[in-house]
C-alpha cells in the first residue's frame, strides 16, 4: 500500500503557558490519502482552524507527529517548512487576498515571481492556471472589474499555478452568494477529480456535502469522520 499523503498522530497544540495556557488540540489523529476531498467542520474553538494551520505548515504542533509524504514536518526548521509550503501546498482564503491594482494574470503570477521564475515561464504558467478556472478572457481585468466568484477563481488559479499536491481552502465560499458558492464548489470538485487533494474548512453543511470525507472537530479532538456515502448524503447533484 502507498503511504498516506498526510498523517497526524496524537497532535497537540497549546497556546500560552502557566495559568494562561490553552490547549487547542488534545491529541488529534487523522490520515489523509492522496486524491481525497476533505471538509473540516466544527464549532468555533473546536480546533479545526488550528489543525489547518498545522497542515499548511503555518504553525507547528506542541506534541505528536505530523508526516507529509513520509517526512516528519515537526522536525523541520522554519526554512524547510517554508520550502515544503511553497513546493507542495496551495492556499485559498475567504477574503480572496488579491492585489487591487494588478490584473488577474499578474495576481496569479505572484507565487512564481517569489520563486524567481522568468517572465515568460510565469506568464505561460499563469495562463494555464487561469484556463483551469475558466478565466482566460478576464486575464487583463483587475479585481474591481470582476465578480466575487471570479475573484475567488483568480485566487484558486493563484493557488494552482505552482502545481501543488494539496489545495487548502479556508471558508472559500464565505464571502459569496449561493449561486457563486455552488460555482466555486463545482470547480473544486472538478479539480479534485483531476487529482488534486483538497482540504477545506467550512461551516456550511451544503458546501461540505461536495467533499468525499467530512472530519468533524469538537473540543480539540476529531469527534467523528464521515466517509463515502455518509459524507455525500444530501450532496448536490
Amino acid at each position: 500500500m502507498a503511504e498516506p499523503l498526510i498523517e497526524l498522530e496524537g497532535i497537540t497544540k497549546t497556546f500560552g503557558s502557566g495559568a494562561a495556557a490553552f490547549q487547542a488540540l488534545k491529541g488529534v489523529d487523522l490520515t489523509i490519502e492522496r486524491g481525497e476531498f476533505v471538509a473540516i467542520m466544527g464549532p468555533s474553538g473546536s480546533g479545526k482552524s488550528t489543525t489547518m494551520n498545522i497542515l499548511g505548515c503555518l504553525d507547528v504542533p506542541t506534541g505528536g507527529v505530523f508526516r507529509f509524504r513520509g517526512v516528519e514536518v515537526q522536525k523541520l526548521d522554519r526554512d524547510q517548512r517554508s520550502l515544503l509550503r511553497r513546493r507542495y501546498l496551495g492556499f485559498v482564503f475567504q477574503g480572496f487576498n488579491l492585489l487591487a491594482r494588478t490584473t488577474a494574470l499578474e495576481n496569479v503570477e505572484l507565487p512564481l515571481l517569489y520563486r524567481g521564475e522568468s517572465k515568460v515561464k510565469r506568464r505561460e504558467a499563469a495562463m494555464r492556471a487561469l484556463d483551469q478556472v475558466g478565466l482566460v478572457p478576464w486575464a487583463d481585468h483587475t479585481p474591481a472589474e470582476l465578480s466575487g466568484g471570479q475573484q475567488q477563481r483568480v485566487a484558486i488559479a493563484r493557488a494552482l499555478v505552482t502545481e501543488p499536491d494539496v489545495l487548502l481552502a479556508d471558508e472559500p465560499t464565505g464571502n459569496l452568494d449561493s449561486e457563486r458558492s455552488i460555482e466555486i464548489m463545482e470547480l473544486l470538485r472538478r479539480l479534485n477529480a483531476e487529482g488534486i487533494t483538497i482540504l477545506m474548512v467550512t461551516h456550511e453543511e451544503d458546501m461540505a456535502a461536495y467533499a468525499k470525507t467530512i472530519v468533524r472537530f469538537r473540543d480539540g479532538l476529531v469527534e467523528r469522520i464521515e466517509r463515502g456515502a455518509l459524507a455525500a448524503e444530501g450532496s448536490p447533484a
